[in-house]
C-alpha cells in the first residue's frame, strides 16, 4: 500500500505519461465538476423548459434535476467493476462520450418526457465521471493523505456550483435553453481532450480484477459488510440528500418564497461558495487532526445549524437575511464532511477500489437523489420542509456514524490496520 503522498502521478501500464500533482488535482476536479454542471447549470433554465413544454406543475420542473441525480446513482454500480478490469482511462472515455452525445440530444428533445428519458440515460452513462476519480485517487493515496487530496480537489470542484447557475443564466441572456446543453457538451469535450492527453493509467496490471458475475457479486457488497465504511456511506447519503433537496427546490424557494428571483444565481452561488472555503480549510487541517475528528465535529455543528433552520422557518419564515447565512453554514460544513466521510469509507479497499467506489457512489447518490426528489416535491411555498429535512437527515447521519465507530466519536485510530480488522462485519 502507498505510504507517502507522491508529488507526481506516473503511469502503471508502461506508457510515458506523467502528471504533476497540481495538474492532477485540477484535472480530477474538472472531471468531477461536469456532473455538478449538469445539475446546477440547469437551474436558471427550469422556467423556460417548463414554458416550452407546457408544464404547469412547478414541482414537476424539478425532475430535470432529480431524474438525472437518481439515474447517476443507479449508474454508479456499473463503471467501477469495468474500471477494475479494463483500467481507469477507458471507462472515463466512455463516460465522456455519453456526456457529450446525450447533452446534444437533450438540446433537441421533442417533449418534456423525452427530455426526462434522455436525462436519465445521461445520468447512467456519465456516472463514471463521479466514480472513477475516487478510484484513481485511491490507487495512489490512502488515509488522511487521501482525505487532504480530496479536500484540495473539492476546492476546485466547488467553484462549479457557484458558477454553474451563472453559466446557465449567461447563455439564457443570448440564446434559448437548448444552448445550455450545447455549452455543457462543449465544456465536456475540452475536459475529455485534456484527460486523453495527460491522465496516466493508474491501475497496475497485477491489481486488475476479472469481470464476471462472481467477482462483481463479491466486490460490490463489500461496503455493506465493512462496518467502518457503511455508516459513513449512508450518513453522507443522508446529508447530501438534504442538500439535493435544497438544489431541487432552490429556484422556487429563493425566487418565489423569498421573492429574489433576479438574484437567484448570486444567492445560490454565495451559499455554495462556502463549500470551497471549508474544503480549503479541511485540506490544511485534516492531516493534523484526522478525518474523523474534523468530520465528527462538522456533523455535530451541522445538527445545531439545522435546528436553527427549523426555528427560522417556523418563526421567521420570510426572512431571507436569516435563511442565506444558515444555508451557507450547512453547505460550509459539508466541506468538512464529504471528503472525509468518503476517504474513511474507501480506506479498507485497495485492490477493489473501483468496485468499492461504485458501490459507495451508488448508495450515496441513490439515497441522496431519492431524498432530494422527495424533499423537493414536499415544497409547499415555505422553507419548512427543507429545514425539517436538514435536521432529520443530520440526526440519522450521526446515528449511523456512531454505528460505524461503535459509539465513540472524535477518535483517531493509531493502528489503522488493527482498527479496520476490528470493525469489519463478518
Amino acid at each position: 500500500m502507498p505510504t507517502a503522498a507522491p508529488t507526481a502521478i506516473h503511469a502503471s501500464d508502461g506508457s510515458s505519461r506523467t502528471i504533476r500533482r497540481g495538474e492532477f488535482v485540477a484535472l480530477m476536479a474538472a472531471v468531477m465538476s461536469l456532473g455538478a454542471l449538469a445539475i446546477d447549470g440547469m437551474l436558471p433554465a427550469l422556467d423556460e423548459i417548463a414554458a416550452t413544454f407546457g408544464i404547469d406543475d412547478p414541482n414537476r420542473r424539478q425532475l430535470v434535476v432529480g431524474v438525472y441525480l437518481l439515474a447517476a446513482g443507479v449508474g454508479s454500480l456499473v463503471p467501477g467493476s469495468f474500471a477494475d478490469r479494463f483500467g481507469r482511462r477507458r471507462v472515463l472515455f466512455v463516460a465522456f462520450a455519453f456526456y457529450v452525445g446525450i447533452s446534444l440530444l437533450c438540446a433537441v428533445a421533442p417533449s418534456y418526457d423525452a427530455l426526462l428519458v434522455l436525462r436519465a440515460v445521461q445520468g447512467v452513462g456519465v456516472a463514471g465521471l463521479g466514480v472513477i476519480p475516487a478510484a484513481v485517487i485511491r490507487d495512489r493515496f490512502e488515509g488522511d493523505a487521501m482525505a487532504r487530496l480530496m479536500s484540495t480537489i473539492f476546492i476546485v470542484f466547488m467553484v462549479v456550483p457557484v458558477l454553474a447557475p451563472t453559466f446557465g443564466q449567461m447563455i439564457l441572456h443570448v440564446a434559448d435553453w437548448p444552448f445550455v446543453f450545447v455549452g455543457m457538451a462543449a465544456l465536456a469535450a475540452v475536459v475529455w481532450a485534456w484527460t486523453w492527453a495527460r491522465l496516466p493509467e493508474t491501475l497496475a496490471a497485477e491489481d486488475r480484477q476479472p469481470l464476471d458475475f462472481r467477482s462483481v457479486a463479491h466486490n460490490l457488497p463489500l461496503t455493506f459488510r465493512t462496518r467502518v465504511a457503511i455508516g459513513y456511506v449512508l450518513g453522507s447519503g443522508l446529508t447530501f440528500g438534504a442538500m439535493f433537496g435544497y438544489i431541487n427546490s432552490a429556484q422556487q424557494l429563493v425566487g418565489e418564497h423569498f421573492g429574489a428571483g433576479d438574484d437567484f444565481p448570486f444567492i445560490f452561488g454565495a451559499t455554495a461558495s462556502t463549500l470551497a472555503v471549508s474544503s480549503f480549510a479541511n485540506s490544511r487541517i485534516v492531516e493534523r487532526f484526522g478525518a474523523r475528528r474534523v468530520s465528527h465535529t462538522a456533523l455535530v455543528t451541522f445538527i445545531v445549524i439545522s435546528a436553527a433552520q427549523v426555528w427560522a422557518a417556523l418563526y421567521h419564515g420570510k426572512s431571507l437575511e436569516l435563511f442565506v447565512p444558515l444555508m451557507a453554514g450547512n453547505l460550509c460544513l459539508l466541506g468538512f464532511m464529504g471528503a472525509n466521510f468518503g476517504s474513511i469509507a474507501m480506506q479498507p479497499f485497495q485492490a477493489t477500489a473501483g468496485a468499492a467506489s461504485s458501490a459507495q457512489s451508488f448508495i450515496r447518490m441513490s439515497l441522496g437523489a431519492l431524498l432530494g426528489i422527495a424533499i423537493g416535491q414536499l415544497y409547499d411555498g415555505t422553507a419548512r420542509p427543507l429545514a425539517f429535512a436538514l435536521l432529520a437527515c443530520s440526526l440519522l447521519s450521526l446515528a449511523l456514524v456512531l454505528f460505524s465507530e461503535r459509539g465513540v466519536l472524535f477518535r483517531r485510530p493509531r493502528d489503522a490496520r488493527k482498527y479496520l480488522a476490528m470493525h469489519e462485519i463478518h
